[in-house]
């Protein structure tokens, strides 16, 4: 089973950190260009909330629920319900560095489909791929934190 592991500091608290993965819609913020997502119903971030949405990768539609699990005030994990991979989870830890900063671990392991879906998961997810999108989700997280309101 294919495994990722992607980690990076933020300089802003924990709490800060918390919140801004607290609004579930942070996943529009936090994909990259060219992907677009529509999100179809979220709920806010709780033990056992679900997300809905598509991500639109050119014209083809992966559409995606997502439970959420393990909710505690140091990160959370998205388990794909239904979507394009035969398994996903997306673990997000947050740890404080200092008062003023924060590491954010992101670790999936995830499974492909037989078949097209599989196909489509093995190119989307690569390794060059998946570097490129926590790239850009690190970029993202400390843009927005940095621009947040107090």
């Amino acid at each position: 089973m294919p495994v990722f592991d992607y980690s990076f500091t933020v300089p802003a608290p924990l709490e800060a950190v918390r919140e801004f993965h607290r609004d579930t819609s942070a996943l529009k913020r936090l994909t990259p260009p060219p992907t677009i997502v529509q999100l179809h119903a979220l709920e806010p971030l709780a033990e056992g909330s679900v997300s809905r949405f598509t991500l639109w990768v050119g014209p083809l539609p992966l559409h995606w629920t997502a439970i959420h699990k393990n909710v505690s005030p140091n990160g959370f994990t998205d388990i794909q319900q239904s979507g394009p991979a035969a398994k996903w989870e997306h673990t997000h830890t947050f740890t404080a560095v200092s008062p003023a900063v924060t590491e954010i671990h992101e670790h999936i392991e995830y499974e492909h489909k037989r078949g097209w879906w599989g196909v489509v998961t093995r190119l989307l997810f690569s390794r060059p791929n998946l570097n490129f999108m926590f790239a850009y989700r690190k970029f993202a997280t400390r843009w927005h934190l940095r621009h947040a309101r107090p």
